[in-house]
């Protein structure tokens, strides 16, 4: 079900109707069971699909409980109803949610990367300004059968990613007339973060080959080198399928979905007993943005999370310089 769902998650966003909002959230969060709290944040990136419904895609980091470090993505679909002459809108939501959560173990150095699904269910008031910001107030509730259930308040600060004739939410997007990519090759610096509880960081690089296949399909091919930190040292190739867009008021700016297959080589260590799996093949999910200087030079930035069957998640943030031709 997972590999199903980040393999039309690409190719939905990149669907009919564009993404028009790019919100970033912050927050407090409640642990149903212990009611313990803490911080929580997100960014989401929205599309229209007519007056009274709205499509996303979000990414979610659900703060320190005891014993659960949990992030994971999230697809919804809204009902809306807009308001005081389109300044205000009110929105319910509700969709998938694929967790990655870090718990205590006696194997794995003393932790656990857990995976899983729930359900994510949320609602939104959102002022549209007369500009292109906009502000929302955002309460999600994200139940799950095998992990923790939460409740999270949140505030975000959005805007609109293209100009707009009207307040208020867009009810389309302008249709995208040629291809996002030609062919693009980048060279990337960054960091490696192990998703344990100590968080152990190493440096990372990576090459990528990037062919548009469609308008907004694009393949990647590249190698990625995640550095030494002390529970791994992983070198490997990664291919992926991308949902990606221009945006069309600055068609300088890409921004991209992605999902594939991970062969990795660890030289400092295989799996453990009692971790399953072993160290080689893994998943990797990448959202990323590009910038571009000129047409033939862009600056891009990949946030890429690793899910690995042997308790050796990683996130990869990695910046680079590419050539187009």
């Amino acid at each position: 079900m997972w590999r199903l769902f980040c393999v039309t998650l690409p190719l939905m966003l990149a669907g009919a109707a564009q993404a028009q909002e790019l919100t970033l959230f912050a927050g407090g969060l409640e642990e149903s069971g212990t009611r313990q709290r803490t911080s929580a944040w997100a960014f989401e990136y929205q599309h229209p699909l007519g007056e009274n419904l709205a499509a996303s895609f979000s990414w979610l980091n659900e703060g320190h409980v005891p014993g659960h470090h949990r992030d994971g993505q999230g697809i919804q679909v809204w009902g809306r109803s807009n308001l005081l002459d389109r300044r205000l809108s009110l929105a319910a939501g509700i969709g998938p949610y694929r967790y990655f959560d870090t718990t205590p173990s006696s194997a794995s150095n003393g932790y656990a990367n857990v995976h899983g699904w729930g359900t994510i269910g949320s609602l939104a008031a959102t002022y549209y300004s007369e500009s292109r910001w906009l502000y929302q107030m955002r309460f999600n509730r994200i139940v799950t059968p095998n992990s923790i259930d939460t409740s999270a308040l949140m505030f975000g600060i959005g805007y609109l990613l293209e100009p707009v004739s009207e307040r208020g939410p867009q009810v389309s997007a302008p249709r995208q007339s040629t291809a996002t990519t030609s062919d693009e090759i980048t060279l990337f610096l960054g960091k490696t973060i192990v998703n344990s509880y100590e968080s152990e960081l190493s440096t990372a690089r990576a090459f990528e080959y990037r062919r548009g296949l469609a308008r907004h399909v694009d393949l990647t091919l590249g190698v990625l080198n995640e550095g030494d930190a002390r529970l791994i040292r992983r070198t490997g190739v990664t291919a992926q399928i991308w949902g990606v867009r221009e945006v069309l008021a600055s068609d300088r700016l890409a921004l991209g979905i992605g999902f594939g297959p991970y062969l990795a080589v660890d030289s400092y260590r295989d799996a453990a007993p009692g971790e399953g799996g072993d160290s080689k093949f893994s998943w990797i999910f990448t959202a990323s943005a590009a910038y571009r200087f000129s047409p033939q030079w862009a600056a891009r930035f990949s946030w890429n999370r690793v899910n690995t069957n042997h308790h050796r998640d990683t996130d990869v943030i990695l910046f680079g310089a590419g050539y187009r031709y």
